[in-house]
């Protein structure tokens, strides 16, 4: 009876998995092995490990996903950490790191377009301390900035509930066997902390592989990933199995990063 009783408590959970998430990816599958006339090929994969050009946005979402998520974890660590000496007004800090969090991502990235632009507000400060003004939008600096600023929170907070975890007797006994505060952070606070520092990169780095919106809005088409592309075929050149391709392909890169940051010590 218990058994029946789960099951049935269960199974809308699996009705989700399976229409929004396994039946898409088959999907996905299934056309990736379809030419543009929806003819079984494999031309699909060839094209795309052979093809310099994808390899190159191969290169570029794998680097650019390393910047944002080695950029995220080293802005969130420190606050994550002083977020949780703040005792009093901790709910209150958590609250000020979640609330981006509830703006629509196409208004958070137009205002940003309204700050880096050439005649926006960071180029007017400029201009009235007598710097000149800037060009920022449209560049690689700031695509990885704005990407940094979306995708923190989701890093500051697994590194929040690990930090909160930690028992601090442990460290207090490093300090009393003479072990120095950088060696006590290396060899105690961040093992202690390390499920937060995985979970963290997985929230980040994987999302970062395949961002298309804020390449297009703030990067201005000069940061190319795959993200970009299968966009591209998917509304512009109609090529669904060719974007179903590197779609396939991302699906195996964040199942990859999954597993080597779980394995990770």
């Amino acid at each position: 009876m218990k058994q029946l009783k789960k099951f049935f408590l269960s199974l809308p959970y699996y009705l989700w998995i399976a229409l929004f998430v396994l039946i898409p990816i088959g999907l996905i599958f299934i056309y990736s092995f379809q030419d543009v006339s929806g003819h079984l090929t494999f031309k699909n994969y060839v094209t795309f490990f052979t093809t310099p050009t994808y390899l190159i946005m191969a290169a570029n979402s794998i680097f650019f996903a390393f910047i944002i998520t080695l950029i995220s974890l080293l802005i969130s660590y420190p606050v994550a950490w002083v977020v949780n000496k703040f005792t009093r007004v901790k709910d209150l800090l958590i609250l000020l790191i979640i609330l981006p969090m509830w703006v629509n991502l196409l208004l958070k990235t137009y205002a940003f377009i309204g700050l880096l632009s050439r005649n926006g507000s960071i180029n007017d400060l400029l201009a009235i301390l007598g710097l000149g003004r800037g060009q920022f939008l449209f560049t690689d600096a700031s695509f990885v900035w704005v990407a940094v600023y979306v995708q923190l929170p989701f890093m500051i907070l697994p590194l929040y509930n690990s930090i909160t975890a930690i028992n601090y007797s442990l460290i207090n006994a490093s300090y009393d066997l003479g072990a120095s505060k950088i060696q006590t952070f290396s060899r105690v606070i961040i093992p202690l902390t390390m499920p937060g520092i995985k979970s963290g990169i997985q929230a980040i780095f994987i999302p970062s592989l395949s961002l298309f919106m804020i390449t297009r809005l703030i990067g201005g088409n000069r940061v190319i990933t795959l993200g970009t592309a299968i966009e591209e075929h998917f509304l512009s050149t109609m090529n669904w199995g060719m974007g179903s391709t590197i779609g396939v392909v991302l699906i195996m890169a964040m199942i990859l990063i999954m597993v080597i940051t779980r394995g990770a010590k």
